[in-house]
């Protein structure tokens, strides 16, 4: 795979061959690291000089996984796991796994098990941002660091950690300007398009998907021709859509979706790690405190101490801002079924929109191709009605 080309048209092929670029860099004595979820701090397996891999699902039929994983599991880690015992993993060198949620959790020894890679780290999260909880997870964090030496023979200094850092701030920066420009109306970019960027930026190194999204950025401010201008303004709220098929059939119905809350999407790249002389209580830090997904009860301490109205616009505020500044009308809640987490949060965020006066759709889905086309009447019910 050439690395030459750059724009969306490198994007297109990232993101069709999602591992290509992985193996080519193994094939050339790079280790590859793969992880699930945002909360791995990316930043330290850059620091030691490996390369980090967001491990991803497929809407290929899971063929494999039944006779390891119950079906009453998400399916977005069935396929992760149907994929890795499949043999299409077998270029990570490793794997951090995270406690984000019951179903990540579980499969933890199921996939340490079968699959065998040869470095292996538990990351140990906690649920609740107390005082403690940050100490405890910045020694998570040292322990990561001093796992993550020991398998390269890195030594890991402030000074590389912080170099690190900002390499990945710089590809945080970048995705937020890329974002930016859905701002727009009708927006330089679509909904299909960021999320092939985002899935080609997390499986290439930072340096690389640097260049790329800069490349991208110039390419989409220039274009003559840009997305239609819709009626419909849309956020997509949800957990994993790391595949194109659902938002572009939102587009299709004739929406432009414009921002998400999303794991591969706004979770990932909307707040920087700080740069300070503790690299190490600064990832703690982001990762625990400014990533909004709902495995983490933030600030659980002022929340007790607020009303009903006040904790949840403190949990949910952000979206008010994203309504306000990217001009959103309507919002779709896609939850991958047996997501208790998300679930557990959607009458709130619900709520919280119509609040706003935003119309709300949910949508509970299995993470495969059969089902995309049954939504395809719902989305298009809603569509018409916002316009």
């Amino acid at each position: 795979m050439t690395t030459s080309i750059g724009g969306m048209a490198k994007v297109r092929e990232l993101y069709e061959n999602r591992s290509e670029r992985a193996k080519e860099l193994k094939s050339e004595g790079k280790k590859i690291i793969g992880y699930v979820c945002c909360y791995p701090p990316v930043e330290v397996v850059t620091a030691a000089g490996l390369v980090p891999y967001r491990v991803m699902g497929s809407l290929e039929p899971l063929t494999e996984v039944d006779a390891y994983l119950e079906p009453i599991m998400c399916n977005f880690v069935r396929s992760c796991f149907d994929m890795a015992i499949k043999g299409q993993y077998k270029f990570l060198d490793g794997m951090i796994w995270p406690h984000t949620c019951d179903n990540v959790q579980k499969t933890h020894d199921v996939w340490r098990h079968y699959i065998k890679p040869d470095y292996w780290h538990y990351l140990d999260i906690p649920h609740l941002t107390y005082p403690s909880s940050f100490e405890f997870f910045k020694f998570q964090m040292e322990l990561l660091k001093e796992s993550i030496e020991n398998y390269s023979g890195v030594n890991i200094s402030n000074q590389s950690l912080n170099d690190a850092i900002q390499l990945h701030n710089q590809n945080r920066s970048l995705l937020r300007e890329l974002s930016a420009l859905r701002k727009e109306e009708p927006p330089l970019l679509s909904g299909t398009e960021m999320t092939q960027v985002m899935v080609a930026v997390l499986t290439t190194p930072v340096e690389e998907a640097n260049e790329l999204v800069k490349s991208v950025i110039e390419e989409v401010k220039s274009r003559k021709e840009r997305p239609e201008k819709k009626a419909a303004r849309l956020l997509i709220y949800g957990g994993e859509i790391d595949h194109i098929a659902f938002i572009k059939l939102v587009e299709e119905c004739g929406a432009n979706v414009v921002i998400d809350d999303l794991c591969v999407g706004t979770r990932h790249y909307w707040e920087d790690v700080e740069i300070s002389d503790d690299p190490l209580q600064s990832l703690a830090d982001r990762y625990l405190e400014k990533i909004v997904c709902p495995r983490t009860h933030r600030s659980i301490v002022q929340v007790y101490e607020m009303d009903r109205k006040e904790e949840i616009e403190f949990r949910f505020g952000y979206l008010r801002d994203f309504v306000r500044d990217y001009n959103v009308n309507g919002a779709i809640l896609y939850i991958i079924r047996y997501c208790d987490i998300h679930e557990y949060d959607v009458p709130d965020v619900r709520d919280y929109m119509q609040g706003m006066g935003v119309p709300v759709l949910h949508l509970e889905d299995d993470y495969s191709l059969s089902s995309i086309g049954g939504l395809r009447t719902r989305v298009e019910a809603f569509v018409e009605m916002i316009s």
